[in-house]
């Protein structure tokens, strides 16, 4: 027989469930996309400029690590606002977005075999990324009598002799939860407790609402267990600008820079100045974007629970997640149905893991007419199928 074109790995896994909805909508008229978190936000505008400049004078490779410059200030924004400190000689790594991040994390700490516990539901790319570095991922369902919020007692009843690491994102991408301090307390002592990594995704740190974020690095003797990952892409509404960053021990950080040297030359240069800027002076539009989500936040939760989707209170990122199940749906009908009868498209729950299951995905991070246009033609279908 002719031998497969493509590899098990990869035949093994299956589409972003994110992606197809998102490719379907695009063909669609008069769609109301709560689909893809992006914000709708343009980047600032000293933001922009410093990038158009930087076209203007060097386009060039920049170090693989990334600007010095950029990775200095980015040490000072970690200390300001979490006051953990990082050498940004040998600690920091700038790359291409957060998730080229948490690809080379996984290439470049796991091995074929080990085994990484994360809560769910989880960003899709969570456990794909532990899948293609030949690791195996261990799911640990949250639910919304604890908010969303993993406990310790779960994640060590996940805990085999072949456990590498933990791999959390709080706030999270589905549900807007905030892990509490208390409960990352609980991480880090299962963390401590079997000698683990802590691959810690915080893309979303500076979106919260009435409470604050805890980096988890800065917890008690974590600092040298922890490989934290984010970017620019949400808080300065830079998703196009494709920059991130990995700021861990000396060690963890160079064995992430050896697969990032393979994979890229470095980040593109007009972002790295672009994301100099935004950490020099972006703060007040952060501070505005952020204030301008909350306020779409109130709106489309109030909104889905007057419908009668119940709908778990996000604290941070930018997503609702109203449970669906009660109308006789599971989510995928639901989200289809929604998609071709109303022209408004959200995420299936069971995307981001068996536990999403009866939940939707949506993303408030778009215009304030068009969540409430949208909540009219949720309301409208809702009343159709009940």
């Amino acid at each position: 027989m002719p031998r497969e074109r493509v590899s098990r790995r990869v035949r093994s896994m299956t589409s972003s469930g994110i992606r197809r909805f998102f490719d379907i909508a695009a063909t669609m008229p008069d769609v109301i996309s709560l689909g893809v978190g992006e914000p709708d936000f343009m980047t600032p505008a000293p933001i922009r400029a410093a990038g158009q400049r930087s076209a203007d004078v060097f386009t060039g490779y920049t170090s693989n690590a990334g600007l010095l410059e950029l990775r200095v200030a980015l040490a000072a924004h970690l200390e300001r606002l979490y006051g953990v400190r990082y050498d940004p000689h040998e600690e920091l790594l700038i790359t291409v977005g957060a998730s080229e991040a948490l690809q080379n994390v996984a290439l470049a700490l796991l091995d074929p075999g080990d085994e990484v516990v994360i809560p769910e539901p989880c960003f899709v790319a969570y456990p794909a990324c532990v899948m293609f570095a030949g690791a195996r991922a261990v799911s640990v369902a949250t639910d919304v009598t604890e908010a969303f919020q993993v406990t310790g007692a779960a994640l060590n009843a996940a805990i085999t002799p072949k456990t590498r690491a933990l791999l959390i994102g709080y706030p999270s991408n589905p549900t807007g939860a905030v892990m509490s301090r208390e409960r990352l307390l609980e991480v880090a002592a299962v963390a401590e407790r079997h000698d683990l990594l802590v691959f810690s995704d915080e893309i979303y740190d500076r979106l919260t609402y009435g409470v604050e974020h805890t980096c988890f690095s800065a917890l008690p003797n974590m600092r040298e267990r922890t490989v934290l990952m984010g970017g620019f892409s949400k808080a300065y509404a830079m998703t196009g600008w494709r920059l991130g960053w990995v700021a861990a021990p000396a060690d963890l950080t160079q064995a992430v820079a050896k697969i990032h040297q393979y994979a890229i030359m470095s980040a593109p240069t007009i972002s790295q100045y672009a994301g100099l800027e935004a950490l020099r002076c972006g703060e007040e539009s952060v501070i505005a974007m952020v204030a301008e989500y909350d306020r779409r936040r109130r709106v489309i939760v109030d909104g889905l629970n007057a419908i009668g989707l119940h709908t778990f209170e996000p604290q941070g990122a930018f997503y609702a997640f109203p449970q669906v199940s009660h109308l006789g749906l599971n989510s995928e009908t639901f989200v289809e149905r929604l998609l071709l009868e109303e022209h408004v498209a959200v995420i299936p729950g069971d995307t981001f893991g068996p536990s999403g299951a009866g939940y939707v995905r949506a993303c408030y991070a778009t215009s304030l007419d068009k969540i409430e246009a949208a909540l009219e033609r949720i309301e409208r279908f809702v009343r159709r199928i009940s």
